[in-house]
């Protein structure tokens, strides 16, 4: 009995004890400047805000994984779907895009849609398979015939500078949710499809539609200038050069003792961080008390036997599609976020590599099904991730220090670099071995 209560009494303060050290590390990279740590606030915190996305990111997986056992290896896809709201919702329009081909391509949309809802109303009632061939070959020649030139047009118009139709001028805040209303439409489309078979199928499919969508943001310039990048995305927080400008806050920074310059910096991470920090607290509130729910329990029922919970009457397949979306929704809140953090949309920086894979090590490292877990090991994947390229070459250079010159050492020099994939499966595989449940496993 007294083991129980020992071992009750440290899972209580392991999740405290574990966020106080991570903590100590953010402060230490904050205030100490060695070969280990920056000594930089500007760092510091630029590393805590990627840490706080990546966390929101991971407790959308975690919902998904955790709650339900669905395996999204298309994380990136629906990351790069909510970055894509920022350009169409804060964005200014490009008047003279519009003139050039907006109605047409609003016209071939509208086309695209009203196909499809045809499409399906005809299968509904005839299922008949030459019908729907037969609708679908005309609705995309009326489609093509709309929408190619419709894009010529709109590529045409500055491309240095434009070639695309812009966005709506609204407020940056509103595009986080719209970003999550992207994902949680293209998760739908791909849940209709692939929850109703086996699961593997769900992996196979988010693996190859989150390529395409990466792939289709590359090629349409005329969406978000395609690889040619969008730069210039509004923030929700003040600007550096405004705050440098302002003789208010250049006293109220030299009073703290530092520059303008530095002081701007911090003070721009910092506002950046509580609404980081707002949107990650409410989203774990939602998830807890949806967690905590009879929602919840027939969710981890379901996970757990999914015989079973046939057998007593669940829809699986319907709840399934119920996480699945929700959980890709908050998985495009956060791409949205990041594309607002870093004022630019490029789509060649959506690696699954990291927007993937690193997703799920964070997930697997903290404790896939307990929210707390997905944030810790988010938040403490994120920082090794920086961490060790910096640590990875000292490191290699210590180590080879009495090796005579040669080819070895000039090879092990140069893979230092590569220090960081090295030290993600190494985590990952100690993690797996003394931890299995993760830092902070489910209850």
């Amino acid at each position: 009995m007294s083991n129980t209560r020992q071992s009750a009494g440290y899972s209580a303060w392991r999740a405290p004890i574990l966020f106080a050290i991570l903590a100590i590390l953010f402060v230490l990279e904050g205030t100490v400047r060695n070969s280990m740590f920056s000594g930089s606030w500007n760092t510091s915190l630029a590393i805590l805000n990627m840490g706080l996305l990546s966390a929101i990111t991971a407790l959308g997986v975690n919902m998904q994984w955790g709650y339900a056992g669905l395996f999204n290896v298309g994380v990136v896809g629906f990351l790069a779907l909510g970055g894509l709201a920022p350009v169409l919702v804060s964005l200014p329009p490009v008047e003279n895009a519009w003139q050039a081909g907006g109605s047409r391509l609003l016209a071939a949309l509208a086309v695209g849609v009203g196909v499809l809802a045809i499409a399906k109303l005809v299968w509904t009632r005839t299922r008949s398979g030459l019908a729907i061939t037969a609708i679908l070959i005309a609705g995309f020649v009326a489609y093509r015939y709309l929408f190619d030139p419709a894009v010529i047009a709109i590529e045409a118009n500055n491309p240095s500078r434009h070639g695309n139709i812009g966005g709506l001028g609204l407020p940056v805040l509103l595009s986080w949710m719209v970003g999550g209303l992207f994902a949680a439409v293209a998760a739908w489309a791909i849940g209709k499809v692939a929850l109703g078979l086996r699961s593997d199928y769900l992996a196979i499919a988010t693996l190859g539609i989150g390529e395409i969508i990466v792939a289709v943001m590359k090629n349409e310039d005329w969406l978000a200038r395609g690889v040619k990048n969008i730069t210039s995305i509004p923030r929700p927080v003040a600007y550096e050069v405004d705050l440098q400008n302002n003789p208010d806050f250049v006293g109220f920074a030299q009073s703290w003792g530092f520059q303008a310059a530095e002081a701007s910096g911090i003070w721009v991470k910092l506002s950046y961080m509580t609404l980081f920090l707002v949107v990650l607290l409410v989203l774990i509130l939602l998830a807890e008390l949806a967690l905590k729910s009879p929602w919840g329990r027939m969710m981890r029922a379901i996970r757990d036997n999914e015989t079973a919970a046939e057998a007593m009457g669940k829809d699986v397949t319907r709840r399934h599609l119920q996480v699945f979306i929700l959980g890709s929704a908050v998985i495009g809140i956060a791409g949205a976020m990041m594309v607002t953090l870093d004022g630019l949309l490029t789509p060649t920086s959506y690696n699954p590599l990291r927007y993937t894979f690193l997703i799920w090590v964070m997930v697997i490292v903290g404790g896939s099904g307990n929210n707390w877990g997905a944030v810790l090991g988010a938040v403490t994947i994120w920082f090794l991730w920086i961490k060790v390229e910096v640590w990875g070459p000292a490191l290699i250079g210590l180590l080879t220090a009495t090796l005579p010159d040669g080819p070895l050492k000039l090879h092990l020099l140069d893979s230092a670099p590569h220090m960081r994939f090295i030290a993600m499966g190494l985590v990952l595989l100690l993690v797996l071995r003394f931890a299995p449940r993760g830092l902070l496993p489910e209850k």
